[in-house]
This record gives structure tokens, C-alpha cells and sequence, in this order.
């Protein structure tokens, strides 16, 4: 099913209907400040157990899609230093490593103890997030690896039949994520990509 929904004016009964899905395991296809990606609820056994089998065995760790940096603190660990960087750089097309809390679903992360963490500078993304209650773990949708694709009726064709629904938001961007790591001393870009660390 596709369900379209304005970044300007997110319509109310098409985000309940979204939430309704994450609340019942469901799996998603949603715009972000980058890409497209599948997202799940991070409250959702069920929702993970599917986005892992969708993920593969190769793909990395999933990435935890957060509404404020208040929401992120309660599944990673933020220091100060931290916080004024995340305060200086979201919302935006971010992937921050951090240290993983114990709320974080075992399956989302595996052997690792870090987590993604996004804060996207989306209508629709903090829409789905607002109107679902919880983050949603998350994996982008890819063609192939560094190819992505934008048009929200082309990835219904493809994938709509493996997932609950297709949020349909425009099109998508381009550029990924740029990915810091915030783990150790300093912050260490591991990808430039979509935006500039301030």
C-alpha cells in the first residue's frame, strides 16, 4: 500500500494509519533528508525480527531514526561534548556513532555495542515519529551498493510487496548520510557524504 504524505502539511489519518502498522509489526518505506529507507518501531519484537531477515546477513548494524536528541539519550549514551555537537548539527543528513544502550533491541546491533543514531531535517520522517510514539530502526533502500533510488512510485513497484507500506513523500535525495563516529576522543568522519560537520 502507498500512502502519501506532505513534508509541508502531514495529513493526520494517513500518519495514523502508518503508526498503526509500526504498532502491529509492520514494516515501512519512508522518506528521509537523504534517501529512502525500510524503517520498523523500535518497540516492535516482530518489526526487527523482519527488518533483519530484509537486512541480510551482510548488511551492518541498524540505524536508530530519532525525532530530538532528548529521544536519542534514552537508547545511546550522549555526553556534553557530545550534545553540543549534536546540538550544532541536527536536525540533518547525520549518522552519529554512539555508544549503545541496553534499550536498543540485541537484534538491531549484533555483536556491536554501538548505534546509529539519526535526527533527519524531514517533515514526513519526524511526522511518522511523532505519530508512532517510538524511534524507528532503519536501513536504507539501495539499488545497489552506493546506488539509491529517489522515485517513491518506482520503489512501491520493486518493494512494495515486501513490505506493510510505502510512505510516499516526493522525491527522495541523492546523498546518504555523512557518518561521524563519536566513540572515541574525537568526533572522526567515517563517511562525507550529504552534509558538513559544523
Amino acid at each position: 500500500m502507498r500512502i502519501r504524505i506532505y513534508p509541508e502539511n502531514p495529513n493526520a489519518k494517513a500518519l495514523e494509519q502508518v503508526a498503526s502498522v509500526l504498532a502491529g509489526g509492520g514494516v515501512i518505506i519512508y522518506p528521509t533528508d537523504g534517501v529512502y529507507a525500510f524503517g520498523c518501531s523500535v518497540k516492535s519484537a516482530r518489526g526487527v525480527e523482519r527488518m533483519c531477515a530484509l537486512r541480510g546477513k551482510s548488511q551492518r548494524s541498524l540505524t536508530l531514526v530519532c525525532d530530538s536528541i532528548s529521544t536519542a539519550s534514552e537508547y545511546a549514551r550522549i555526553d556534553n561534548s557530545q550534545f553540543r555537537i549534536l546540538k550544532r548539527n541536527t536536525p540533518a543528513c547525520f549518522t552519529f556513532i554512539l555508544a549503545a544502550l541496553s534499550r536498543i533491541p540485541d537484534k538491531a546491533i549484533g555483536r556491536r555495542r554501538t548505534v546509529g543514531i539519526r535526527i533527519p531535517d524531514n517533515g514526513v520522517t519526524q511526522a511518522i515519529i511523532a505519530a508512532s510514539g517510538a524511534p524507528l530502526l532503519s536501513m536504507s533502500v539501495r539499488e545497489a551498493e552506493g546506488e539509491y533510488m529517489t522515485d517513491p512510485e518506482l520503489i512501491d513497484e520493486k518493494y512494495g510487496g515486501r513490505v506493510d507500506a510505502v510512505v510516499d513523500g516526493g522525491y527522495g535525495m541523492l546523498l546518504p548520510t555523512t557518518i561521524v563516529d563519536m566513540t572515541g576522543p574525537e568526533p572522526e568522519i567515517l563517511r562525507q557524504a550529504g552534509a558538513e560537520l559544523e
